[in-house]
């Protein structure tokens, strides 16, 4: 399995949604098979074994849910 980095051209959004529960999607895996999956981070977590196992390539973007976004200058709030 090779995990890609958020910043490739399969990045996601905020439209991409769990395939388990609806929620937004952080983890896209690319199937061995052909295909797609698309999961959010918890549903990422409770399968992560069995992705491994099938996944040909991952997208991982679970670091957007720890990073701290930026503050907007004073003039700007």
């Amino acid at each position: 399995m090779t995990t890609a980095l958020a910043s490739n051209s399969a990045a996601l959004s905020a439209a991409d949604r769990c395939d388990r529960c609806g929620a937004q999607a952080y983890l896209r895996v690319e199937l061995q098979s052909g295909g797609e999956l698309l999961f959010c981070a918890h549903h990422a977590r409770e399968h992560g074994d069995k992705l491994r196992e099938i996944a040909a390539n991952v997208v991982d973007e679970t670091h957007k849910l720890t990073t701290t976004p930026a503050i907007a200058p004073d003039d700007e709030r």
